[in-house]
């Protein structure tokens, strides 16, 4: 029985499951900086930043930085958001969770779920969870979420979004600064959306809009 039990501890560990959120950890710092031209003065809240292609690029995580990333929606957009998520996580050596929503009646509570594990930082994947944000974001505006590929209407400064041509729903019924394609979320797109949001966050510029 204890060799099983030791067995099972290491599995534990290997598949990343194994550390425990609830005890305290240093908050979050930015390794590296920004290059010149991710913004050239102090964004005003809900403004919108276009940033040089690459001047996140060397911006990581401090270690140990706790991301939850909540997903709804199977099409091949969301997929990829999730994969690029998942890669950039495995890269800077993030511990990532995942809260997958798969029906229309729980968005509000995965994302509650999210919020009950305390993580440095939420990221929403797939427009259907707009709506949903826009109703819990204002009432936590301790926990930091990144929307990728689409934006709130109205944020409060703890929502940053990362949009681009072809990605910009703002929820339903409402306006977007571009028209919706979905051929737009290659993954390379995706890819930069993660990172340069996070860099975005890491270095306290945050309730903007981040238009690569």
């Amino acid at each position: 029985m204890l060799r099983i039990a030791a067995l099972a501890a290491v599995l534990l560990l290997l598949t990343g499951c194994g550390a425990d959120w609830s005890e305290p950890h240093p908050a979050p710092s930015a390794i590296g900086a920004l290059g010149p031209g991710f913004f050239s003065a102090h964004p005003r809240p809900e403004a919108t930043i276009t940033p040089s292609p690459g001047s996140w690029d060397a911006v990581r995580p401090s270690d140990g930085y706790r991301v939850v990333l909540v997903a709804s929606g199977s099409d091949a957009p969301t997929k990829n958001l999730v994969a690029a998520v998942e890669d950039w996580a495995g890269e800077v050596d993030a511990d990532l969770r995942t809260v997958e929503i798969t029906h229309p009646h729980d968005l509000v509570p995965g994302l509650t779920r999210a919020l009950d594990l305390k993580p440095d930082l939420i990221v929403s994947a797939g427009n259907d969870l707009i709506d949903p944000m826009a109703l819990v974001t204002a009432s936590h505006l301790s926990q930091q979420f990144l929307v990728i590929g689409a934006e709130l209407a109205e944020p409060t400064h703890n929502v940053t979004s990362v949009d681009w041509p072809g990605a910009s729903f703002r929820g339903e019924g409402l306006g977007a600064s571009s028209t919706y394609d979905p051929g737009s979320f290659t993954p390379e797109r995706c890819a930069s959306a993660i990172r340069a949001g996070v860099a975005a966050v890491l270095n306290g510029l945050t309730g903007i809009v981040v238009w690569l």
